[in-house]
């Protein structure tokens, strides 16, 4: 099929590359010349394992093409994907600006039946409002068709995700669209991908409801961290506990800093603000409070960093090992660890920093920190050292080592995967949120 993506950022990239790679003819579109160029190069402007190396594979194919025109996306196809971003805005509420602005863009050059897809983060309602829009844009002769196909990426696993998803989720208002859905997700759909097909608002509603979801586990989780704290108990023998209730289990619900990135805390603020307008008192209250604790976790950090070095961070050398929002990203979009080390820093303390990808993008935001070129480096001289992105790489350091270059050997880890016993053998004093 000959299909066109619009929007050529993280989300839009890495779908366009992989509609490519499953055989389709892909043009991609967006308005910044300079992600189009690079793109075009072969240059993937962020960090994403596996994701370069397709898009070279398609460049070189012939199956992959940019541009920056509307008039020639209309001509390429009559399938088209919107994969624009949908930030917050300063009340938390869905920015959906530039979904319409590229929604007004392409609708005056449509001819015939045309599909558009949208694949981006959005409330309730928007599928059918854009239709309405697009129609009213669009010449008479067009007949426009929506439908909407969320994407449920991972940073880190995007590709794959991309690629052979847990699942499908097809909001449509015709047999025609489903069955071309169908037909561009075949090779996927012929591996046992499951598909749930819906309406337009059911399948706006579901990514933002799992999303929700998984911040409210992660955030029950820490909540229960705190309890254990209080009460003298280990919140992860809890987890163990948890792990064997085939209705609860073990995943998403290890203690830490809490989450972060492009689309959590943006997902669970926007899905706050839709349940206020819709008059769901309950539910905003439980979102309002997922996000409260989620934000909790990251002073809880500093509170205990302080205690470690006696009472005040002022004049103290601390270490922070990643400051990504996860591993597998350098994404430092609301990083817990960056906000971590902006509040240790407000502190007194120095901070240096490491991270396998993040740090040139973390260097944007915030300068003055110190950026070390390697978790040793880092380590140096200091206080305390917090692990607050769980890189495989840390899990491997040696203490022993690490131990002979500290000021202090006092290790934080933020994400509840370091092995205590190996890192108390080497003399150091390992502490994390609600444990023992």
């Amino acid at each position: 099929m000959q299909l066109t993506v619009i929007g050529a950022g993280y989300l839009g990239l890495t779908h366009a590359v992989c509609m490519a790679d499953l055989g389709h003819s892909v043009l991609a579109l967006d308005i910044d010349p300079d992600k189009i160029t690079r793109a075009a190069r072969g240059e993937v402007p962020f960090y994403e394992p596996e994701l370069e190396a397709l898009l070279r594979k398609n460049l070189a194919a012939g199956r992959l093409q940019f541009t920056s025109s509307y008039r020639d996306a209309a001509k390429f196809s009559d399938v088209h994907f919107l994969c624009v971003g949908t930030p917050a805005t300063s009340d938390g509420t869905f920015d959906l600006s530039q979904i319409n602005a590229a929604a007004d863009a392409l609708a005056p050059y449509l001819r015939g039946r045309i599909l558009v897809i949208g694949r981006s983060t959005v409330p309730m309602g928007t599928g059918r409002r854009l239709g309405d829009r697009i129609r009213n844009r669009a010449p008479s002769t067009a007949e426009i068709e929506i439908a909407w196909n969320p994407e449920f990426l991972r940073e880190g696993q995007a590709v794959q995700d991309c690629l052979l998803p847990d699942r499908f989720v097809f909001g449509v208002s015709s047999d025609w669209s489903a069955a071309t859905l169908r037909e561009i997700y075949a090779k996927p759909l012929a591996r046992g991908v499951p598909v749930i097909t819906t309406g337009l608002e059911t399948a706006e509603l579901v990514k933002v409801a799992a999303n929700a979801f998984l911040a409210t586990k992660l955030s029950f989780i820490n909540a229960i961290a705190e309890v254990c704290e209080e009460a003298g108990a280990d919140v992860i023998r809890v987890v163990d506990a948890f792990a064997c209730d085939q209705r609860i289990g073990g995943r998403f619900l290890m203690p830490g800093i809490g989450y972060g990135g492009g689309c959590l805390p943006k997902d669970v603020r926007g899905f706050k603000a839709v349940a206020e307008h819709l008059g769901i008192k309950n539910l905003a209250a439980i979102l309002g409070a997922v996000d409260a604790i989620n934000l909790r976790c990251r002073s809880r950090v500093v509170d205990l960093t302080r205690s470690v070095v006696g009472g005040s961070l002022a004049g103290h050398a601390v270490a922070v090992l990643g400051v990504a929002f996860k591993p597998g990203s350098d994404d430092v979009r609301d990083s817990a660890s960056l906000d971590v080390c902006r509040q240790l820093v407000l502190e007194g303390a120095t901070v240096a920093v490491h991270d396998p990808e993040a740090m040139e993008n973390a260097a944007r935001l915030w300068p003055d920190l110190r950026y070390a070129a390697s978790p040793m480096d880092a380590a140096r001289g200091t206080d305390a050292m917090l692990h607050l992105t769980d890189w495989e790489e840390y899990r491997l350091l040696d203490p022993q080592r690490l131990g002979a270059v500290v000021a202090r050997r006092n290790i934080i880890d933020g994400r509840s995967v370091l092995d205590a016993r190996l890192w108390e053998s080497a003399g150091w004093s390992f502490h994390g949120l609600g444990r023992r």
